[in-house]
């Protein structure tokens, strides 16, 4: 059995891991993700933009043991609501263990394209021998309850923590992306809202579960500023985007080719993947193998990314909103793109339409300790008495989408042109 580990983090300073912890940290699957960007393409934009899963799931599982033990100190919640609780640093841990090389980028291609997000793909790493072994310590039927958790699909009431409105996975990836990105934008109050996180007992339904104390809400906004801040600043930078949507379309064509099959993007790193796809191209005589080995890796690699043809914010929509297929990569959206490309004189395949979407900006469904000690949900309605953070949040997130047209070659394209083609007039 290892011991515990001290690990120094430039973020937290010093991470503590326990017996358990350092010997899941060991495995093969864990280390893993040390090759792994936390930030997908980011740091063709931001070069400092190179830490990893790895790093973070280190700092996600510190401030899970911080924040257990803080809930502990107050100790107000019966036996029922720990239910759990000493598997939770564990899940917390092991979050991540199922992404795609390049992060959450996999994510946006369609379904019949990839096995599904890295949620439902951490249990095919957990079937691992050696992750299997390194959770025995931790009783019969812990692995499973632990997936749970990074599911979502626990009914433990400290499922929060990991999966949640308050999970500590936010906390974590704000300021650690803000830090290595070497941007002012990321800068959350964890300690406020660490030291404000409570256990309370649901009005409506009656189960214990996570929840803030009303005094730490104002910390929870710089939470959602910070992350309001960073997807219009660094995750949706017109660059970052652009080499996403490259990335995207090369995986795409080379699954679409059967040049690899779907399930053959689990598991891979980051460079492995490109590797694994070149080498592929390179053994296929088809055009679309041409194409990704003579062209889209290389401008890939080489930082050649695609141009901006068009860009529209929210505030260009006038009356109108975009099309739910500009969001996918539907046969729809191939069809509007390979029609700008004709009228743009280029080939098919060179321009690429970007819409990106995520979850909610700030999945707001959390339970508020007020003040008088009385206990209400704060959900989509708001809370009488503070900001309405589920409006800002939704304006906010509109705010910072953003449609562009991306092309291989320089063009420009009038606004108005892809209005028509990408939009419709609101209620019809």
């Amino acid at each position: 059995m290892p011991h515990f580990r001290i690990i120094r983090d430039p973020l937290w300073n010093t991470i503590r891991m326990d017996p358990v912890a350092a010997g899941i940290m060991d495995t093969a699957v864990f280390q893993r993700l040390r090759y792994i960007r936390q930030l997908g393409l980011a740091h063709l934009v931001y070069p400092g933009a190179t830490h990893t899963r790895f790093d973070h799931a280190l700092g996600v599982y510190h401030l899970t043991v911080t924040a257990l033990r803080l809930l502990r100190e107050r100790d107000t919640a019966p036996p029922e609501a720990w239910e759990d609780e000493p598997l939770v640093p564990y899940a917390a841990l092991l979050h991540d263990i199922g992404h795609y090389a390049y992060s959450h980028a996999l994510e946006e291609l369609e379904g019949e394209r990839v096995p599904g997000d890295h949620e439902a793909l951490s249990a095919r790493f957990f079937a691992d021998p050696a992750l299997r072994d390194a959770l025995l310590p931790l009783g019969e039927g812990a692995s499973a309850r632990i997936h749970l958790l990074i599911r979502g699909a626990s009914r433990a009431p400290l499922q929060g923590l990991v999966s949640g409105s308050l999970d500590l996975d936010k906390m974590e990836y704000l300021r650690r992306d803000a830090m290595f990105c070497g941007v002012p934008y990321g800068e959350v109050d964890v300690d406020r809202l660490l030291q404000g996180l409570v256990l309370v007992r649901d009005p409506i339904h009656g189960g214990y579960a996570v929840g803030v104390q009303e005094k730490a809400v104002s910390a929870l906004e710089s939470l959602l500023f910070a992350k309001y801040q960073m997807f219009r600043n660094v995750y949706w930078h017109h660059a970052v985007r652009a080499a996403t949507t490259l990335y995207k379309r090369i995986v795409e064509e080379a699954v679409s080719a059967r040049l690899l099959a779907p399930d053959e993007l689990v598991g891979p790193t980051d460079e492995e993947l490109l590797y694994q796809i070149g080498g592929r191209a390179a053994s296929s005589g088809s055009a679309v193998a041409r194409r990704i080995r003579e062209r889209w890796l290389p401008a890939l690699r080489a930082r050649r990314l695609p141009k901006r043809a068009a860009e529209l914010t929210a505030a260009d929509l006038g009356g109108r909103t975009i099309c739910s297929w500009a969001a996918t990569d539907s046969a729809e959206k191939r069809r509007v793109e390979d029609t700008l490309a004709d009228e743009l004189g280029l080939e098919p395949g060179d321009v690429m339409i970007d819409y990106p979407t995520t979850r909610a900006m700030f999945h707001l469904k959390l339970l508020v300790e007020r003040r008088d000690g009385g206990v209400e949900r704060l959900g989509e309605a708001g809370l009488a008495g503070l900001i309405d953070l589920p409006r800002l949040a939704n304006e906010l997130y509109h705010t910072a989408r953003v449609l562009r047209v991306f092309t291989f070659e320089r063009r420009t394209l009038e606004s108005d042109r892809v209005l028509e083609l990408v939009s419709e007039r609101v209620g019809g």
